[in-house]
């Protein structure tokens, strides 16, 4: 279940009231007049299941609340109802399958936002991945890919084009690119100071390294992963079963090709760097497209089950 907030103008609290009332899946309905002061208004609570919560949002949103008042969804980790366990059972399909489509969107603009936080993360990740390639230390690897934030841009872009919401993808390209592009040239830099204190050889990055050397030789194996992490990512999002995230950000080579690349451009290996390149992009063009055939379907089934609704 989750729990509703909404501060609305006197003038719409009987049409807010009535929408409650009709949407299949609500319980505890509360109203408390004049009790919000800015913006002023009365104040309406509720719990409503989760599959239902999208087409009552979208129907509050009709009626101007997110510009003369507010909305406002909190999950409520218990509730200890006979009312509630009725609303669940009289609202369309399961709360996991359902998709709260702004709420998608809200987190992955938090997520997909060029922040000096998001870049620090991303150029530790890619250092940390430099350190993996050099030594062959495939824990150095792994931890290196869940330290990575590249999944929330990745998540922005799928939710830009599903939604068809032209700001958000363009923020999201920008932190993806930006951050990419600042991690890397960091790296070289990176490996450049390793080199010079011994740290980092050459000799090291072109040997055989048989825990590390996939992430510069891509293949089938690589995009079919990237496609199933996609898949699996965007799945986590929409469902609130965030622990997924952790094995999707290490399921995929993003921040250790990242890595290798700057690594191999230091030392002027053209050819590990080319297919580390690669090798990223199939990643990131795998994500983002097994992302977005996973939201398409979701909406598909999740709209023609409102629909036998009725």
């Amino acid at each position: 279940m989750l729990h509703l907030r909404v501060i609305t103008p006197e003038e719409t609290t009987d049409a807010v009231l009535r929408l409650i009332e009709s949407t299949v899946g609500t319980a505890h309905l509360v109203l408390l007049p004049k009790a919000a002061r800015d913006p002023a208004g009365d104040v309406v609570l509720c719990d409503v299941a989760r599959e239902a919560a999208d087409e009552l949002i979208e129907g509050l949103q009709g009626l101007g609340l997110d510009r003369t008042g507010s909305i406002a969804v909190d999950d409520i980790d218990l509730s200890l109802s006979h009312r509630a366990e009725e609303a669940e059972k009289a609202a369309p399909g399961e709360g996991a399958d359902a998709v709260l489509w702004e709420h998608l969107e809200d987190t992955t603009h938090d997520e997909s936002t060029l922040t000096v936080t998001y870049v620090a993360f991303l150029v530790i990740a890619t250092m940390i991945a430099a350190c993996g390639v050099v030594l062959d230390n495939a824990i150095l690897i792994v931890g290196a890919m869940a330290v990575g934030p590249e999944f929330g841009p990745l998540a922005g872009v799928c939710t830009a084009l599903v939604q068809r919401a032209p700001r958000l993808a363009l923020r999201s390209l920008v932190a993806l690119l930006v951050g990419f592009a600042a991690a890397m040239v960091l790296t070289v830099g990176f490996s450049a100071f390793m080199d010079a204190v011994g740290l980092f050889t050459k000799e090291q990055l072109e040997a055989e390294r048989p825990n590390t050397g996939f992430v510069y030789a891509p293949d089938w194996f690589s995009f079919v992963v990237a496609v199933l992490a996609g898949a699996a990512g965007m799945l986590s999002l929409t469902s609130a079963k965030s622990g997924a995230l952790v094995g999707v950000a290490i399921s995929v080579t993003t921040v250790p090709a990242a890595a290798n690349a700057a690594v191999a451009l230091s030392y002027g290996d053209m050819t590990q760097t080319r297919g580390s390149t690669q090798q990223l992009l199939l990643n990131l063009l795998g994500i983002v497209l097994a992302g977005t055939l996973t939201l398409l379907v979701q909406k598909f089934l999740w709209s023609r089950k409102r629909v036998r609704h009725g």
